[in-house]
């Protein structure tokens, strides 16, 4: 970031620094920033107050969220300060591949799309066992993959709110298209599919657009404190054209 600062006037503009004879924050003011978002824990409210300000604009309608999980690997190596790998994170079967890291749980907002909720956890820990706690309270509907199978049935499952979880993959196989109620069944998971397609959105933007394939920091806080601010840079980037109209 330092040398991004020296570097690019445009960060420069972006956060709101003067020009090339001014004094730039070095690496230390930089880090100890990120100490004090981490220790008042702070990142979130990133989130929340980017959120609020979408919300204010009609970007965000909240009727209905969507959600899902993805692995963030972290170094395997042992070749490090301390001899071992980090103790936070977790090593993860995704269908006949093992993974070590952690992962962000996220709601979206189903009509949009942006992200209301993230959650770190260790890469072993279950989609399902995440499922109600990414949602925000005033969703009637909740859309989400085979994998979160039961998570209406769980001890913090809410009431009033419906969850529609795809089909097993196996089930929809047996499928028959040539009757009527299987062919209505085959129908309802393709409409469940599309909508379910938008939590794929901010993961494609911060791994592709911000190329956060890795984590950076050992142990989940402080990385789950990234993940917020993450997604709320590609809540942002996502609806960047639509704020710019609204600006214009």
């Amino acid at each position: 970031m330092e040398e991004a600062l020296h570097d690019v006037p445009l960060f420069r503009e972006f956060a709101g620094l003067g020009g090339w004879g001014d004094r730039l924050p070095d690496e230390s003011t930089i880090l100890r920033f990120r100490h004090v978002l981490e220790k008042h824990k702070l990142a979130d409210r990133i989130l929340a107050t980017v959120n609020l300000l979408l919300g204010a604009k009609g970007l965000m309608l909240r009727s209905g969220t969507v959600v899902d999980a993805t692995l963030i690997s972290a170094p395997n190596s042992t070749k490090n300060a301390s001899g071992e790998r980090d103790p936070q994170m977790h090593q993860s079967k995704k269908g006949q591949q093992w993974f070590f890291g952690m992962k962000a749980h996220i709601g979206v907002d189903a009509d949009s799309g942006l992200v209301h909720t993230v959650r770190g956890t260790a890469g072993h820990v279950n989609d399902v066992v995440e499922a109600n706690s990414l949602l925000h309270g005033q969703e009637r509907g909740v859309f989400a993959d085979a994998g979160y199978q039961g998570a209406h049935k769980r001890a913090d499952a809410k009431e009033d709110v419906t969850w529609h979880v795809a089909m097993r993959p196996g089930l929809r196989k047996l499928l028959d298209k040539a009757e009527p109620m299987d062919a209505l069944a085959e129908q309802v998971e393709r409409i469940k599919a599309s909508i379910r397609a938008k939590v794929e959105h901010p993961f494609r933007v911060i791994k592709r657009q911000f190329g956060h394939v890795k984590v950076r920091f050992r142990g989940l806080a402080k990385n789950t404190a990234q993940l917020h601010t993450l997604f709320a840079l590609a809540n942002l980037w996502m609806v960047r054209r639509r704020l710019s109209g609204n600006l214009a």
